[in-house]
């Protein structure tokens, strides 16, 4: 277990991350993502992260289903989206009009009834902007409903583009967690995200830790998403060829440190993730009850050794933005 923020809860270092089962990666059964949530739940993990836009609302309730019949206390993470426009928000937008007072609550009042919850564990905007740090006006609102009882902690979800933009919001106290990219291909969190992080106290969410699957090992540079799956576009060109081209150098240097034997693709790359301390969890998509058991052993893995970690820096990856085209 891990705190969320230097106040916040204790979280399973491993959380489920429910973007699929709202419908976002093809066909995805009802019964089958509350088998995928449960069975997490069974192996330890305390946390889910949703957020409106996973299927116009879908996964939050399959949440409700899944834990109706639960003792347990799992904490449900959920996003309000910006109002309609450019996404991530351009340099030109003002909060005013994606981010007002009205809309928000308008909107977290719409996730409480989704979620039929008489509060939100934690409550994070979608995305951002750095053209709003030094007029931060959204997230005084959410100070005010959290002080209303409506929200218990408040948190930001980085815009692909610029994960940076919220350093200062850190800096400032505004918000208890970030959720930010962190894996083998993108480590630029590493340079001052995540030092800032635990200077300020701050909870770090970090998301795509398996950078879609393909940090699995699972795909080949010929596989075929469903044009319903939102892969077949992250994956769209020659991206797909390229990056089980750089999947096949990280099998190599698993391979070249004899630990093939102890470690999964899967679990070398989320424990990488997890050696940073600055990491309070992880979350990652499940969409069956086996995924879910196969996300959950990393936390019974011994460590990674220091020598492989610092191997696996060289595996840094500039790519560019894919979400934004290139």
């Amino acid at each position: 277990m891990r705190s969320l923020s230097l106040e916040g809860p204790q979280v399973s270092e491993v959380g489920f991350g429910a973007w699929a089962i709202g419908g976002g990666w093809g066909d995805q059964s009802e019964t089958e993502s509350v088998r995928a949530l449960q069975t997490a739940i069974d192996h330890g993990v305390n946390l889910i992260d949703t957020a409106a836009g996973y299927g116009d609302g879908r996964s939050e309730r399959v949440i409700v289903q899944a834990l109706q019949q639960r003792p347990e206390s799992v904490l449900v993470a959920t996003k309000t989206p910006p109002a309609p426009g450019p996404w991530p928000p351009s340099p030109y937008c003002r909060w005013q009009d994606r981010y007002s007072a009205a809309y928000l609550r308008e909107n977290v009042h719409q996730r409480l009834r989704s979620l039929r919850r008489e509060r939100i564990d934690l409550l994070q905007l979608h995305t951002w902007t750095a053209a709003w740090n030094d007029d931060p006006q959204p997230l005084l609102v959410l100070r005010q409903l959290r002080d209303e009882g409506k929200i218990g902690m408040i948190g930001v979800s980085t815009p692909e583009q610029d994960q940076s933009c919220v350093i200062q919001l850190m800096r400032d106290g505004l918000v208890d967690t970030v959720q930010v990219i962190f894996n083998l291909f993108q480590q630029e969190a590493a340079a001052q995200l995540l030092p800032v992080a635990a200077e300020t106290g701050t909870g770090v969410i970090v998301r795509v830790a398996l950078d879609e699957g393909a940090l699995t090992g699972k795909y080949s540079a010929d596989h075929q998403f469903p044009e319903d799956d939102f892969r077949s576009r992250y994956f769209g060109g020659d991206r797909l060829q390229r990056t089980v081209d750089r999947v096949a150098e990280i099998r190599k240097d698993i391979e070249h440190f004899a630990l093939a034997d102890q470690y999964s693709l899967a679990d070398v790359a989320l424990k990488f993730v997890l050696a940073r301390p600055e990491v309070s969890t992880v979350v990652v998509g499940m969409r069956s009850a086996e995924q879910a058991e196969m996300n959950t052993r990393v936390s019974q893995l011994k460590d990674l050794p220091d020598d492989l970690l610092e191997h696996l820096r060289r595996h840094n990856w500039r790519r560019g933005v894919w979400y934004g085209g290139k």
